[in-house]
């Protein structure tokens, strides 16, 4: 859909509107600017609502069965399926702006949802988190590096408005060698802690706060939560109670601050040399039994335990799920609820009645539209589940995407900047939420690092993957039309960004604190001022208008 003169005396261009590409609208563009635009902002609003619910519901349960399935580690699902899972929305919204409206909506949501991950996301942990949360180095180094190396790709493939099947294919074999880093992360990570002794003691005699690696004073008991490190970041593998999250009673005396009772301490001092084997055996035994019935009763440690297994394994769920099994200790309090069915209860807020009314709808049409996989008489219909999930995707997607190129004509405002602010913050606004709640639990690594590897996937799958099917299959031969030249600088505000955002990290000592997250929001509010004052042309002509009509 290339531009076309509209007045050949002052050269001036304009890109024909997209919602021309969708069904007719019932309401005229007059109506729409007295009015009944509220009604489609609400359409969008609701849409944003029934993607989550999908996704989390339904899309991510078949997704894990199929991981499970086909026998894949922790690291590659997550970096395939699950990212697809926690991405569906952006993927759809990208395919439906290369196939259906040939514009920038998809470009503009991927870039515009991978700045609000990056800055907006890790400025609210840092601002509501309650505490301050140490991070990782390792994980956030890795995803970075691969963000950076996929921004500038990026940079390189749009920078000429043209987008050819090799250069699709390009950013699709980087993130093969992604998921390869992933499938080889913990031999990588050990050599690079070997190789970079000589840089992480620098940075350790730099001074407290500049010390790569949290130190183990900074450990902090929160009631129930705990801020803890992560045990991979020396280069060696996690613990048991880590890794399968049974805790051994050893673990617990260790890593607890254990009262000693008068009897413990007696059969302590009978494990001594001086009595005999049988005797400091059954002495022993006695001991490990009076601790277990103390490790049993402090809750807030295995709730803590609880959170330290789910941050190891992070990577293999998506946060819907991640914070259905945080927020409950038991399984049975995890299983399936079917309370939405019936009527609320009486003695609940108005916000609880309001959100079950608006909910209730898509519930419904989806609880007898898709066969849930998570209950027992459904568990082998996980690839039902998959296509069913994936048609209700594409259809909320269309309408989402539909009803925001309308929003956007009406008013004025060119569809990349649409995508970059209204559709990539309501597109993941979810997984801000979700990022938040487990930050508060004192999980760093798991709020900031799976937002990078989501940008990784939004980036090199959201984008590349419908510009090679157009290009390499459905069209094979043509190339896609990148309509705003500004959305090059966009993406070069995303990679000065990604490189202040790190700097940012390293300068607070690897944590999320207050300084942080104001940094942040700060540094985002910037990046959409400059992102619309460049597409609206402020800065020199790189985006022709819509014709008006």
């Amino acid at each position: 859909m290339a531009p076309y003169a509209t007045n050949e005396s002052s050269k001036a261009i304009c890109t024909p509107p997209a919602y021309h590409e969708f069904p007719p609208d019932a309401f005229t563009t007059e109506q729409r600017g007295h009015g009944a635009i509220i009604l489609h902002a609400l359409a969008v609003a609701y849409t944003f609502m029934a993607l989550a619910i999908v996704c989390d519901d339904y899309f991510v349960a078949s997704l894990d069965k199929i991981c499970d399935r086909l026998g894949f580690s922790a690291d590659v699902a997550g970096a395939t399926f699950m990212a697809a899972g926690s991405s569906a929305p952006e993927l759809f919204t990208s395919v439906i702006g290369v196939f259906v409206t040939n514009g920038d909506v998809g470009v503009g949501t991927i870039v515009g949802s991978a700045v609000f991950n990056i800055l907006f996301v890790i400025g609210l942990c840092g601002l509501c988190a309650g505490q301050i949360v140490p991070l990782s180095w390792w994980p956030m180094m890795r995803d970075s590096l691969f963000y950076v190396i996929s921004v500038i790709t990026v940079i390189g493939v749009i920078a000429d408005s043209w987008v050819t099947w090799y250069e699709s294919l390009i950013m699709l074999s980087i993130y093969a060698v992604y998921i390869t880093a992933l499938k080889f992360d913990s031999t990588i990570h050990v050599w690079v802690s070997k190789t970079g002794t000589k840089l992480s003691d620098a940075w350790k005699r730099n001074g407290d706060k500049t010390n790569i690696i949290p130190r183990t004073e900074d450990r902090k008991y929160y009631g129930d939560y705990e801020q803890f490190h992560n045990e991979e970041s020396n280069g060696v593998l996690p613990s048991l109670s880590a890794q399968t999250g049974v805790i051994m009673v050893d673990e617990y005396i260790a890593k607890s601050l254990f009262k000693w009772t008068f009897f413990v301490f007696m059969f302590r001092l009978m494990i001594r040399k001086r009595n005999g084997p049988i005797t400091k055996f059954r002495a022993a035994c006695i001991m490990i039994i009076l601790q277990r019935r103390e490790f049993l009763k402090d809750t807030a440690f295995l709730k803590r335990q609880k959170f330290k297994h789910l941050a190891t394994a992070s990577q293999n769920s998506s946060y819907a799920k991640i914070l259905r099994s945080c927020l409950t200790l038991d399984e049975a309090e995890a299983e399936i609820s079917d309370e939405w069915r019936g009527l609320p209860p009486r003695g609940e807020s108005l916000w609880f009645y309001l959100k079950w009314v608006t909910t209730f709808p898509i519930k419904i049409v989806l609880y007898y539209s898709i066969p849930d996989c998570r209950r027992k008489r459904w568990e082998r219909w996980f690839m039902g589940t998959f296509f069913m999930s994936i048609v209700w995707i594409a259809a909320f997607s269309y309408i989402m995407v539909w009803m925001v190129t309308l929003i956007g004509f009406t008013v004025g405002i060119p569809d990349s900047i649409m995508g970059i602010t209204f559709l990539a913050a309501g597109t993941s606004i979810p997984d801000a939420m979700a990022s938040l709640i487990v930050a508060r639990q004192g999980l760093g690594d798991m709020a900031v690092s799976n937002t990078l590897g989501s940008n990784v996937f939004d980036i090199l799958i959201g984008l590349a993957l419908p510009w090679f099917l157009k290009t390499g299959v459905t069209h094979a031969g043509q190339m896609v039309h990148i309509n705003s030249n500004g959305l090059i600088f966009s993406v070069m505000l995303l990679f000065l960004t990604v490189i202040a955002t790190i700097g940012a990290v390293h300068a607070v000592g690897w944590v999320l604190n207050r300084r942080l997250g104001i940094f942040c929001m700060c540094l985002y509010a910037v990046f959409l001022v400059f992102s619309m004052l460049i597409e609206f042309n402020v800065f020199g002509f790189v985006n022709p208008p819509m014709c008006r009509e």
